[in-house]
Order: structure tokens, then C-alpha cells, then sequence
């Protein structure tokens, strides 16, 4: 702390009297070491310094020692390395000055001041109004003395001589009285100038801003108008003719050009078109109006196939009123490339996400006949051609889209290999690929299901295949790994081999399907007729085995609302359901030819359909007939033509079925082969999963029953 006399400038010594008091009062002070009493002076008392404990001790020199201060208009808190992008320069720069000022507070008011050129506006418009109201006031006032003047000169005159003498005193006289009402009247009433009507911010009905429209904004661009030519002509059939004639003889001197062409330069001019057109699909143009192409392709698909459409969304089968029990299925669109014409329809998934859209494998089911593969992405809002299109070296054999991430699709191929192709990068390698080292199957994939993450959020598949191994699979940064899950091996299948060495026959697995609920348990089957049940925990041993066909099992599924039922396919031209506490099955359907696959209908627990190689498409609804199919309809038109796959849309009444000459069909289901609980007077129509699983209990109690009986 620095004393005042080394900072501030000396003042005048104060009087002489104070000073000594000051003096006395202080010495006093210390000597008694007590405080100032009440006695003493005021002004003593204040001035009397107090010391705070912390204060340095500084000699005279260190006292007497000035320090300067120097104080700037920069702010020392201002950001000195403040950088702009220079798009002149194209690069970043400092910028040299950096605005010191810190505003705090800041009113705009509406004060005018005088001396500006809108306060001598203002000034000089008062004084206007001012001097006009003067003005106006006068004139008033000399109209008032000439109607004076006139009522006095009106009066009869005695004689001339008076009137004479009396005029003079007549003029006088009233200039005079008029001038003494003009000065009364203007002390009674002072000047005042005209009165101006102030707007008051505040009331808004004044300021009319209750019915003030904003003037509407016209947003023009002037450009250079096109040049302009007027055109008129008489065409008769003459000027027509000749015209058709000099295209001709056009077209004829072009095509003597082309054969004068060596053929060498004819290559040439082939590659260059080939270039070009190469060229342009790659060029930006085209990237910029695919999302307008797709749009404007969609609604011509929607015009040609508008029949079609509207079957789609409102037809309902009248007839099925007058049939007992039976539907039909009614064909809508058929889906089908020119570059997947000769490859069988190997696999088909609905995507979760989108309902319109479906996947399709191609490959082929003959081992002698195995060439490429295909993967294709159809929108039943443009049946003419697919949304996506993968191309493979090998079979596609089954795929699978995920649930959560429904961009992401799994492939197995004929040759064992499994890959993953993102439909968010439409190029045509996948994103993921295995490899002989990476474990990849030695046999073809039959089946693949993605499952759920696994602990570490990675994204994880299985996979089943002739060889015997069912694999899982996790998707890493860049890899796939891979674990065998089980190695399927056929019970009471061991012989003897040399020095007494077992060998194991390996069962050939062919599908499989995880249950809805429990996790860990899936059933699959095998080329041998077999379905194992499964657990993930336990890779030497199977909870279960059923003898369930005397020919390979095509497919397995469990049903989407009963936990226990099951159902499954073989090529031994049966479809069996299984409640998998029991090792017999509840159901045994005889479709007179081998079944390619089933699903169940995703609206009833009872309802599923089946697809057999003689083209047809067979319907079960158990609710109504446990027997029989209430539709049995032939869906493709040759007899050659075998049906492979089938898929219900988890929300439309309709189901796709695909051949093996790589064609698609859409159909729908007639009210019949969908019907729900009907509604009963004065009773809600319960629905939901619990009254699904009563439906599908209440059959199998019945079998039940008969199976304890027997």
C-alpha cells in the first residue's frame, strides 16, 4: 500500500490550530494506548489513520518512489489471432483489427436535435404553420371593418354639407372602433398556434396496425429474353412429300459413308460410342435427376400397371360369399429381369422397414448347372425393374434382411462363402466377405439369420450348410470372424475304420430357425430327414431329435404366436406341425409332390401356405379345416415350371411365390383365406396374441386327446 503523498499531489497544510490539535489528540493516544474519548474533536477523530495489519514497512526512498500508469484505449481481453477464410486468396488470415469496443448499453431515441437538418426542417415548418394561422386571423379581422364601414355609409343623410363633414368623421370613426374590438379580442383570446395531433406509439388502433396488410414481396430475376422470330407457313402435301424424299437421300448417303468405312475404323467408332455412353451414365447430369427419374419412372409404372393397382388396394372376391370355406389367390404383378432370366428363385425376404420392398436370391438347385448369382431388390412400386441389383460369381442360395438395420442384407452362396452387402453403398462388391481363411463353408450355404448383438454390440449371424457346421458369425471393423456353433453329426452313424479309428457320418444340415422368445434354441434340419433341437450353450449334444421325413427337410419354422408348435417341409411331398414337447406330429399334410417351402401367415396363428414343384400354391387355415387346403391353385403357367420359394407381407393381404425360371409373382388373398373372429351382437371381437395361441391350443388339445386315447 502506498502512501497518498507518493501518488497524489501535495495540498495546502491545513491551519495551524488543527494541526496541532491533530498532534495532541494523537500523542495522547499513545501514550494512554486507549481510544479517542467522546471528548475530543470530530475532525481529529476522522482524520485519524487507521493501519491495517498487513501493511508493508517502506523506508522514504520507497515512499517518495513514483510509479506511472499509463492508460490505452485496447482492451487486454480482446482476441489478438482472430482468422477469416479469404475466398480471394482461398486461404485462412489474420485479421489486424479487432474491435476494443464493449458496448454495455445502447438506446436508439427519437430526439431530433436542432442544429441538424432535420430539426431546421421541423424548425421551419412550425414557423409556417405559425405564420399561415397569423395570416388567417388578419383576414377575419379586416372583414369585420369593411362590413362596418358599408352598415355606417348605409344611414340617411340631413344634407350634403353634413354629410361631407360627417363622412370624414365616419371614416375615422370606425377604423378607429374596429381597431379597439381587434385589440380587445385579441387579448381575450391569445394566438395559438395550429393544434398537430401527436400518434401515440402505444395505441395500436391508431397506429392501425390491426388492419395493416404487409405488402406482398415480388422476387424478380431480369435475364436476356431468347431471341424471338415470327414463323409463318403453309404446308400443302407436295412440300410434305419432298421433305420425306431429301431424309431418305439423306439416310441412303450415310449408310454408303458406313460401308465405305474399313472395318478397323468401324471397331474404333464402336469402342468411342461405347465410351461415351460409359462416360455420360457416369457423368454428374444424370446424378442430379435420379431422385426425379425415379419418381417420374414410379408414377409411368403406376399409369401402365393402373389395373393392377387398384386390385391391389381395394378388390375383394365377391364369389367367396357363395363358396364353403375355399378362397383364391388373384395374381397381381409379376417381377422378373432380363439378367436373372435363367436362374431359379433361391431365396425371398421382406424388408422390415419398407413393406413394398423385397429381396430375391438367384442361383440354381442343380449342381451341374452352377454358374453366377444374383441378388435383386424389388419396390411393388415399380414392378418393371428392381431398385437394386448385385451381381455374384456364385449361386446365392438364401439371405436374410435385418431387423434393426434393414439396409444391411446376408448372403450365402453355393460355394460357402457368406457375404454382407450395404444397401446404403449400391456398388456391387459387399461390404463383408469370408474367405478360405476366415473359415467360409466347404459346402453351399442352405440357410442364414441374423441374430441379436451380441455383448459387445457387434452384429452377429449364423449360418448352416452341408458340411455340417453351423457357424456364427460377428461383423468387426473390417472382418468377419467366425465360431462353430455345433458340428451335426448322425446318431448311431459311427464305423470303424482303420486301427480301430471311428469315423463319425456328418449330418448334412440344410435349414434351421431360432425360436421367437428363447434364444438360445433353434431346430435344424437335415438332408437325411432329421430335426435336431438345438441350444447355442452346448456344441456336442442336441436337447432333442425327431424323425420327422424319409427325404431332406426343406424348411423349418416356428410358429410367430405358439412357442411350442413348429412347422416343417420335406421333398417327401409332406408338411408336418410339431409341438416340440412331443416327438410325433400334431399335423400331417400329403400334398401329391414335393414341397419347396412354407411360412406362416403373419395375421393368424392357424394359417400358413405351402409351395410344391407342380406349380401350385396351397393355403391351410386349421381354424376352419384341419384337413384339407381351403386353396389349392396352380400359380405359375407351365407344368415344368416348378414354385421354390413363398413369403407373406407382414402387413398387406398378399404373398409372393418365385419360381425356378427367376420370376416373381404377386398375389392376393381372398377374404376367405383371411378371415378373422366374426362379431358377435352386443360382444367385442377380442383380438390379439393371447387369443391367437387359444385358437391354435384348442386344435392341438384335440390331438392331444386322440394321441392319449390311442
Amino acid at each position: 500500500v502506498f502512501p497518498a503523498s507518493s501518488k497524489m499531489p501535495h495540498k495546502q497544510p491545513p491551519r495551524k490550530q488543527s494541526i496541532n490539535i491533530g498532534r495532541g489528540a494523537r500523542k495522547r493516544d499513545e501514550d494512554s494506548g486507549t481510544e479517542v474519548g467522546e471528548g475530543a474533536d470530530e475532525w481529529a477523530q476522522s482524520k485519524a489513520t487507521v493501519r491495517p495489519p498487513d501493511q508493508l514497512e517502506l523506508t522514504d526512498a520507497e515512499l517518495k518512489e513514483e510509479f506511472t500508469r499509463i492508460l490505452t484505449a485496447n482492451n487486454p481481453h480482446a482476441p489478438q489471432n482472430i482468422v477469416r477464410y479469404s475466398f480471394k486468396e482461398g486461404t485462412y488470415k489474420f485479421i489486424g483489427v479487432v474491435n476494443q469496443l464493449a458496448v454495455h448499453f445502447s438506446q436508439v431515441g427519437n430526439l431530433i436535435p436542432k442544429d441538424s437538418d432535420e430539426g431546421r426542417r421541423q424548425h421551419y415548418r412550425d414557423e409556417l404553420a405559425a405564420v399561415s394561422y397569423q395570416g388567417s386571423q388578419e383576414s377575419t379581422k379586416v372583414v369585420i371593418s369593411e362590413t362596418e364601414i358599408l352598415e355606417e355609409e348605409e344611414e340617411p343623410k340631413e344634407s350634403e354639407a353634413e354629410a361631407e363633414t360627417e363622412a370624414g368623421s365616419q371614416i375615422d370613426m370606425p377604423a378607429a372602433e374596429a381597431a379597439e374590438k381587434v385589440t380587445e379580442e385579441e387579448l381575450m383570446t391569445p394566438k395559438q398556434p395550429k393544434e398537430q395531433k401527436l400518434t401515440n406509439q402505444f395505441n395500436f388502433s391508431e397506429r392501425a396496425s390491426q388492419t395493416l396488410n404487409n405488402p406482398l414481396r415480388d422476387r424478380e430475376c431480369q435475364m436476356e429474353p431468347p431471341p424471338r422470330t415470327n414463323f409463318s407457313a403453309t404446308a400443302n402435301q407436295w412440300e410434305i412429300y419432298d421433305a420425306y424424299v431429301e431424309e431418305l437421300e439423306k439416310q441412303e448417303k450415310t449408310k454408303e459413308k458406313e460401308k465405305a468405312k474399313t472395318p478397323v475404323a468401324k471397331k474404333m467408332g464402336k469402342m468411342a460410342m461405347r465410351k461415351m455412353t460409359s462416360m455420360e451414365s457416369q457423368s454428374d447430369d444424370i446424378t442430379k435427376v435420379t431422385q426425379a427419374a425415379k419418381i417420374v419412372e414410379r408414377m409411368v409404372n403406376q399409369n401402365t400397371y393402373d389395373d393392377v393397382s387398384q386390385d391391389f388396394k381395394y378388390y375383394e372376391d365377391a364369389a367367396d360369399e357363395y363358396r364353403d370355406q375355399e378362397g383364391t389367390l388373384l395374381p397381381l404383378w409379376k417381377f422378373q429381369n432380363d439378367k436373372a432370366k435363367r436362374l431359379a428363385v433361391t431365396a425371398l425376404c421382406w424388408n422390415p422397414k419398407y413393406n413394398d420392398l423385397f429381396a430375391v436370391g438367384h442361383g440354381s438347385y442343380d449342381f451341374m448347372k452352377q454358374s453366377r448369382g444374383m441378388l435383386l431388390l424389388y419396390s411393388m412400386k415399380n414392378p418393371s425393374f428392381p431398385e437394386y441389383i448385385f451381381s455374384s460369381e456364385s449361386g446365392i442360395m438364401c439371405l436374410d434382411m435385418h431387423v434393426d438395420h434393414p439396409y444391411l442384407v446376408v448372403v450365402g452362396h453355393y460355394d460357402g462363402n457368406v457375404a454382407i452387402y450395404n444397401l446404403k453403398k449400391p456398388h456391387s462388391q459387399p461390404s463383408f466377405h469370408s474367405s478360405p481363411k476366415s473359415g467360409k463353408h466347404t459346402d453351399p450355404v442352405w440357410q442364414v439369420r441374423w441374430q441379436k448383438d451380441d455383448m459387445d454390440n457387434n452384429l452377429n449371424f449364423f449360418s448352416v450348410s452341408s458340411d455340417g457346421r453351423i457357424v456364427s458369425w460377428t461383423l468387426l471393423k473390417s472382418e468377419l470372424v467366425h465360431t462353430d456353433v455345433i458340428k451335426l453329426k448322425v446318431e448311431g452313424g459311427t464305423t470303424d475304420g482303420l486301427d480301430g479309428l471311428q469315423l463319425h457320418t456328418v449330418g448334412c444340415g440344410t435349414a434351421f430357425d431360432f425360436h421367437r422368445e428363447i434364444d438360445y434354441m433353434f431346430l435344424v434340419g437335415t438332408e437325411e430327414g432329421k430335426i435336431y433341437k438345438c441350444s447355442k450353450s452346448y456344441s456336442s449334444k442336441f436337447l432333442d431329435t425327431y424323425d420327422a421325413h424319409n427325404m431332406a427337410v426343406d424348411a423349418v419354422s416356428w410358429n410367430p404366436y405358439h412357442t411350442k408348435v413348429f412347422m416343417s417341409c420335406s421333398s417327401d411331398w409332406t408338411v408336418k406341425i410339431w409341438d416340440h414337447t412331443i416327438k410325433t406330429p400334431m399335423f400331417i399334410y400329403d400334398l401329391n409332390s414335393a414341397v419347396g417351402d412354407v411360412a406362416w401367415a403373419p395375421y393368424s396363428s392357424t394359417v400358413f401356405a405351402a409351395v410344391t414343384t407342380n406349380g401350385k400354391t396351397h393355403v391351410f387355415d386349421l381354424s376352419i379345416n384341419k384337413y384339407e387346403a381351403i386353396c389349392n391353385q396352380p400359380v405359375v403357367a407351365k407344368k415344368k415350371n416348378k414354385i421354390t420359394h413363398v413369403q407373406f407381407n407382414p402387413i398387406h393381404p398378399i404373398i409372393i411365390v418365385g419360381d425356378d425360371r427367376g420370376h416373381v409373382t404377386c398375389l392376393k388373398l381372398s377374404p376367405n383365406l383371411r378371415k378373422m373372429p366374426k362379431e358377435k351382437k352386443g360382444q367385442e371381437v377380442q383380438k390379439g396374441p393371447a387369443v391367437e395361441i387359444a385358437k391354435l391350443d384348442k386344435l392341438l388339445n384335440l390331438v392331444r386327446e386322440v394321441k392319449t386315447k390311442t
